[in-house]
């Protein structure tokens, strides 16, 4: 079954070379009781460690039942220590922080038994053992011969061809180790049992066969074998392995006997959770409140066409940095010229309003806008009174604006009803009546005032006052006489004023920006028009006898310059109240969900169509939504980085952790590995307990972040009014603490590598 064919083994020390065994043969029968007797140093535990594949011959062969050892690899030694030795030891070396049942059970774990028979057959020996009543304590627990005999219940239970036993009875009393040797002879009859011992009256009393060594030498053996027995040529190991769960709950095991320690670590490894939770939890409450600004007022922010646009997307924004930064012509001293494009040129597009794009602006979905603006290049001639002062309004766009439309209905305000509160007086109902539009201070310019005709030197006037404003409307006929050759501005403005044809405006309410608006329209004063006022001006200046004269003419009616006919009309009866093409059409989405869809079919519009047909818009509240995104998520990254950097730490903190629990678990190493484990499971013990770990970390990084985000949002709403701004997203929660398993496993994996590099032998001498 068993044979040594010159076996040689010696370690060298610094220059020194000790011969632990010289040419050593010797044979084993299938079933005996054999005693290895001799002193120090002789060679017993050198030759018993190489039977039980724990240490490996220079020389020679080890014969297992007629294979040849010497093709063995790491992984075929560690199948043969569990299927075929159990190992009883002096110590015992048991393993300290989990029962006696489960020390029992490991070398059935790692031949991978199911749980059921691996429970059968280690209460089946520990029974025999007489331990049955103890499965549930651990070793300490245990006297010395019931910690042996749990070894021996070991050594059994996996029904190996052979016991090897170094001085079982070494650290026990002579009652004990009576007890002890009885049961080893009893197992001797189904088995080969190989023991070590200085004892030799334990050896002639119970072994039935007694080998000496000598200085590395069979000097002695009481027993030889004569006749060769009959043994099996087909000889199969099956192979060990231990699960990742077998290695959680030894590492958790080992954790528990080390709360403190691993709570500590724990916590110390979860700063950098804490603080990128805290910082993710900071940027997604302020990306839902950017959300709501965006759904609350971004939405309401118009899709901007105008006739002159600036393309800002991706290729255009490409074009313009390659420009800015492509320098390989620098300082060139070449004698030639480079052509360089226009910045205007790179992002600028000439939109062309057709018919076919103004009704298919016209046909964009009721349901998907609030209003329409559009916003044309046509003067507007009104003539305020105060007393009896006659002054033209020369309010520019800012402070003077039409009421967008909407497509169902020809004459409404849901704009202004939607984002402006009506402090005073009523909507315009007619092409005659205007709004005077205050600030959230209900303030406005005081310019503005006096231009309608209201004492501005007051601290305050009151809301009836807006009755004393008196304005008319002159159309271009009146507006404009004869000079010569051109048209120019009637300065008799009383005269105008009173003329019969006038037509009588009337600021008919007062409104401000609501609080949800206050963002988009908290500044805006001004007036607003209708847009009906604006279709009435363009029907009615359409047979103005100024235009009429214009349409021939090749010089502007206002500065006598020449011009060529083709843009006389574009450049006067536009200005003059002719034109009915539109410069700038404002699209009001009703909700950001609208806006999308309402870009969407713009976009369509383009679609097969040249580069200069296209239609180019602005997107103001994407424009606005995208950079407070970006600059959100830079601000992010910035800081998670800065936090990153104790996630560095933690990783190299718990590299130096893992490295002691090695150094501290160097027995425990010996123990599974003569019981068959290999390197692999060694190395899974280790990455199981920094897994606990990296979960207990993230765990508490989480909890302890969740806990700050109270405080956080305290201070951010006693700073900025903003309530509950800090929220941790469940997901993000969960990414972290698999970050935080991910990081602690690879900081363990170099120690975890080294534990699993120890040399069986020597960490089994660990104390």
């Amino acid at each position: 079954m068993l044979e040594l064919k010159k076996i040689c083994k010696s370690y060298i020390t610094g220059n020194f070379k000790q011969h632990a065994l010289k040419d050593f043969s010797l044979k084993f029968r299938k079933n005996e009781f054999v005693a290895i007797l001799g002193p120090s140093g002789s060679g017993k535990t050198t030759l018993l460690n190489i039977i039980g594949g724990l240490d490996r011959y220079d020389s020679g062969d080890l014969i297992i039942n007629g294979k040849s050892t010497k093709k063995f690899n790491d992984t075929t030694w560690d199948a043969y220590r569990n299927n075929s030795v159990g190992f009883i030891f002096q110590s015992y070396n048991l393993i300290p922080h989990i029962t006696i049942l489960e020390n029992v059970e490991m070398s059935l774990t790692l031949s991978g038994v199911s749980n059921a028979e691996k429970r059968e057959k280690a209460l089946s020996v520990l029974e025999k053992v007489g331990l049955q009543d103890h499965i549930n304590k651990k070793p300490n627990q245990l006297s010395g011969g019931q910690m042996q005999r749990v070894a021996i219940a070991r050594a059994l239970v996996n029904d190996p061809d052979l016991i090897l036993a170094d001085e079982p009875t070494g650290a026990l009393d002579t009652k004990t180790s009576i007890q002890i040797m009885e049961l080893i002879k009893e197992i001797s009859k189904n088995k080969l049992v190989i023991m070590v011992t200085h004892n030799k009256e334990l050896a002639e009393s119970y072994a039935t066969r007694i080998v000496e060594l000598r200085d590395g030498e069979l000097v002695n053996d009481t027993n030889p074998i004569k006749n060769e027995e009959k043994i099996k040529e087909d000889y199969n190991i099956k192979k060990t392995s231990m699960s990742f769960w077998t290695a959680l709950k030894l590492s958790f095991n080992n954790i528990k006997t080390k709360k403190g320690r691993t709570i500590l670590t724990a916590f110390a490894s979860s700063i950098g959770i804490i603080g990128i939770a805290l910082i993710l939890s900071l940027s997604n409450g302020f990306d839902i409140e950017i959300d709501k600004f965006e759904k609350d007022t971004l939405s309401n922010l118009p899709i901007i066409i105008s006739s002159q646009a600036v393309s800002m997307d991706e290729n255009m924004m490409g074009q313009l940095t390659e420009n800015f930064e492509k320098n390989e012509n620098s300082y060139t001293d070449k004698k030639i010229i480079y052509p360089k494009q226009k910045l205007q040129d790179t992002i600028s597009h000439t939109n062309i309003f057709t018919k076919e794009y103004i009704d298919y602006i016209e046909n964009i979905d009721p349901e998907l806008i609030s209003g329409i603006a559009y916003q044309r290049s046509t003067s507007i001639n009104i003539i305020s009174k105060k007393e009896d002062v006659y002054s033209p309004l020369t309010l520019n766009y800012t402070d003077f604006f039409s009421i967008p439309k909407t497509l169902s209905e020809s004459n409404n305000t849901g704009v202004v009803k939607e984002n402006f509160d009506l402090l005073y007086g009523k909507y315009p109902s007619n092409k005659s009546e205007l709004l005077l539009v205050l600030d959230t201070k209900n303030r406005i310019s005081s310019t503005i005032l006096e231009q309608l005709g209201l004492d501005s030197t007051k601290e305050t006037i009151n809301f009836e006052e807006i009755s004393n404003i008196n304005l008319k409307l002159i159309l271009n006929n009146e507006y404009y006489i004869k000079y010569g050759n051109y048209y120019t501005v009637n300065t008799n403005f009383k005269e105008l004023y009173e003329n019969n044809n006038a037509i009588e405006l009337k600021v008919v309410g007062i409104v401000r920006a609501k609080e949800e608006s206050e963002r988009i329209y908290g500044n805006v004063s001004g007036l607003f028009y209708s847009n009906e006022l604006l279709d009435f001006i363009i029907d009615s200046n359409k047979d103005s006898e100024i235009v009429k004269s214009q349409e021939k003419a090749n010089y502007n009616i206002l500065t006598g310059e020449a011009f060529n006919e083709t843009n006389t009309k574009d450049l006067t009866l536009g200005y003059l109240g002719a034109d009915t093409v539109p410069v700038v059409i404002n699209v009001y989405p009703k909700d950001f969900n609208a806006k999308d869809k309402i870009t969407n079919y713009l976009d369509e519009y383009n679609k097969n169509k040249e580069e200069n047909d296209k239609i180019i818009y602005n997107d103001l509240g994407q424009m606005i939504s995208s950079m407070s995104g970006s600059i959100m998520d830079a601000i992010t990254m910035v800081l998670i980085a800065f936090s990153s950097i104790s996630l560095v730490v933690s990783v190299i903190m718990i590299g130096i952790i893992t490295y002691i629990s090695v150094l501290e678990r160097i027995k425990e190493i010996g123990i599974l590995r003569a019981l068959g484990a290999r390197k692999k499971d060694i190395s899974r013990v280790f990455n199981a307990e920094t897994f606990i770990i990296g979960t207990i970390s993230g765990l508490i990084g989480i909890i302890i972040a969740r806990l700050l985000v109270f405080p956080t949002n305290s201070i951010i709403y006693n700073a900025t009014d903003l309530p509950n701004v800090a929220k941790l997203n469940p997901v993000h929660a969960l990414i972290l603490i698999l970050i935080s398993v991910t990081l602690t496993v690879i900081g363990g994996s170099i120690p975890a590598k080294m534990a699993s590099k120890k040399d069986p032998v020597i960490a089994l001498r660990t104390e």
